[in-house]
């Protein structure tokens, strides 16, 4: 008969992850959902102003091409203090593009907790789970889970409206004699 080898540990399954500040909290997301990091300055022209009734948190739309991507900015997002945002984090598979403080650094995340209870509202929606990184507790963020699909619906409309009243006013100056 013969005894039955020790058991082989399963490797870890580590995550390529970015830390990020937002109002000085520090939050993780993974680094594959990142398409690129952009100055915020740096899209100031490219990006639009945009209202939509009861989404405070977004205010501009950035188009590339046929696509809409809306800046949700971070602070707004988790309920912080106001900050001006100096980074944009273009999620990809989302139509999300992040505003965030700035990168703390880039690591590697091997677990990834459950979230407790306590989440028990939207923030269940907006965190993937929790993982602990030099004797601190980080959330990592969840990147489809800035933007709802209701809330997605109602930035395509005022898009849609804001669009239909720049057609309007654009036709009315060419009518003009």
């Amino acid at each position: 008969m013969r005894l039955a080898g020790p058991a082989k540990a399963s490797p870890s399954k580590t995550e390529q992850i970015i830390l990020f500040r937002v109002s000085g909290q520090l939050f993780a997301v993974s680094s594959a959902s990142v398409q690129e990091v952009r100055g915020a300055d740096s899209m100031s022209g490219a990006a639009t102003e945009i209202n939509a009734p009861g989404l405070r948190k977004v205010r501009h739309v950035l188009r590339r091409g046929d696509r809409s991507l809306f800046i949700v900015n971070g602070a707004m997002h988790f309920g912080l203090h106001a900050a001006a945002g100096a980074l944009l984090f273009v999620l990809r598979k989302t139509r999300t593009a992040l505003l965030i403080d700035g990168i703390e650094k880039m690591t590697t995340m091997t677990r990834l907790q459950a979230l407790p209870l306590s989440f028990c509202h939207e923030e269940r929606r907006w965190y993937r789970g929790l993982t602990a990184l030099d004797q601190s507790v980080v959330p990592v963020v969840r990147p489809e889970g800035f933007l709802s699909p209701e809330e997605l619906a109602l930035l395509d409309a005022a898009l849609l409206e804001a669009d239909h009243s720049a057609a309007e006013a654009l036709e009315g100056t060419n009518s003009a004699p």
